[in-house]
């Protein structure tokens, strides 16, 4: 999304950043019970010293702001197998932090992990921060300590949208996730098929902490390699990682919660920022409430061109974000500008001719239209 620091200081509705909305409510969470739930930061080495500014605009919140690092592992040369920074390259691109897997390791190296124990803390909530659905269930923490989970990885049913999200199975008398790098070529589309395989990991997870510490200090979390290939400076490199969904198999009375859709809210892309900026939501306590207006279960299907790829440049097309509560699917592709309160419904594509600049007049209503010119409108 073209971000130069931590995705989670990107505004999101209201002039609210993701962080800014996490704190809301986990504010409101501290304030309706008495409790003191902190807010723990996972960074690596790129985003720890901007994050360690932005939280202190919460100092005088009543959250306490914890922030640890995950840790930092040198990139592999690909064609030789050799550590990159061993052959010289020992600046920051030299190094990667080694996926969310390693949340387990850096939380005890930290000693973040004891300082919770010490403060008789037993779970912890783990999700992705532009996850705008990953609040705090009272259900289901209950469920857990009523059962004894040590792990829950919390799914949700998959739609066409979600074919390559990690999905739970039982193997060798164990839950455990299935990711599509794991599939061979032969059965990636039996693996996409949303009859076979119903439901994906949210990656919204709740973990007992004693567990994480019992399993940590006997090394015994031996997850999946994912091999991510990427090439910097000219360079083929190898990065190893592990994911933290991966690690379901080794906790006891591990479990899946099959949640509603609303608690899977990513914002991965433009097209995700329009949904959730548009008034297909609204905002209550810091909760990204979907819009009773809208009928349909499902959101539009948003397809943006690369103009609109970077945040700076998805912000600057739309002088205000369309209304879309009654839009099936939107395909944008070309110069586009868009006016101040458009109204978008049915199904519409928009398509600039190459090297034209098309712009949507304030206050047009289309609906069930393709637009290839001014003509159209």
């Amino acid at each position: 999304m073209g971000c130069t620091g931590p995705k989670s200081v990107i505004e999101v509705r209201d002039g609210l950043t993701f962080l800014d909305l996490i704190v809301i409510q986990i504010e409101n969470l501290n304030n309706k019970y008495g409790s003191k739930v902190p807010l723990v930061l996972m960074n690596s080495f790129n985003t720890h010293d901007d994050t360690q500014k932005i939280v202190e605009k919460y100092t005088n919140s009543n959250v306490d702001i914890h922030t640890f690092n995950q840790s930092k592992y040198p990139r592999i040369v690909a064609d030789e197998f050799v550590p990159w920074p061993s052959k010289g390259k020992t600046d920051k691109d030299g190094w990667y932090p080694p996926g969310h897997g390693d949340v387990f390791p850096a939380l005890m190296n930290s000693g973040k992990l004891d300082t919770f124990l010490s403060q008789g803390k037993e779970y912890v909530f783990v999700a992705n921060s532009d996850n705008l659905g990953a609040i705090v269930d009272l259900t289901i923490l209950k469920h857990l300590i009523q059962n004894k989970n040590e792990y829950c990885m919390e799914v949700t049913p998959k739609t066409l949208a979600d074919v390559k999200g990690g999905t739970l199975i039982s193997y060798e008398g164990k839950v455990q996730l299935l990711e599509i790098a794991q599939v061979p070529d032969e059965h990636v589309n039996e693996f996409k098929s949303i009859e076979k395989f119903k439901i994906f990991n949210t990656n919204n997870l709740w973990i007992n902490l004693k567990a994480i510490k019992k399993l940590v200090e006997a090394d015994a979390l031996k997850m999946e390699i994912i091999p991510n290939p990427k090439e910097v400076d000219g360079v083929k490199v190898l990065q190893l990682e592990t994911a933290v969904g991966a690690a379901i198999r080794f906790f006891d009375n591990a479990i899946g919660a099959n949640v509603p859709r609303s608690r899977f809210l990513p914002v991965k892309a433009s097209s995700d920022l329009l949904l959730v900026q548009s008034d297909l939501y609204t905002l209550v306590d810091g909760f990204v409430i979907r819009n009773k207006a809208r009928t349909n279960p499902s959101n539009p299907s948003i397809e943006l061109g690369p103009e609109f790829k970077k945040v700076a440049n998805f912000l600057s097309r739309f002088k205000s974000i369309p209304s879309i509560v009654e839009l099936d699917s939107l395909k944008v592709s070309g110069d586009v500008w868009f006016g101040s309160s458009v109204v978008l419904k049915g199904k519409v594509t928009v398509t600039a001719k190459s090297g034209v600049k098309l712009e949507i007049p304030d206050g047009a209503v289309i609906e069930n239209k393709n637009i290839n010119g001014p003509e159209d409108l």
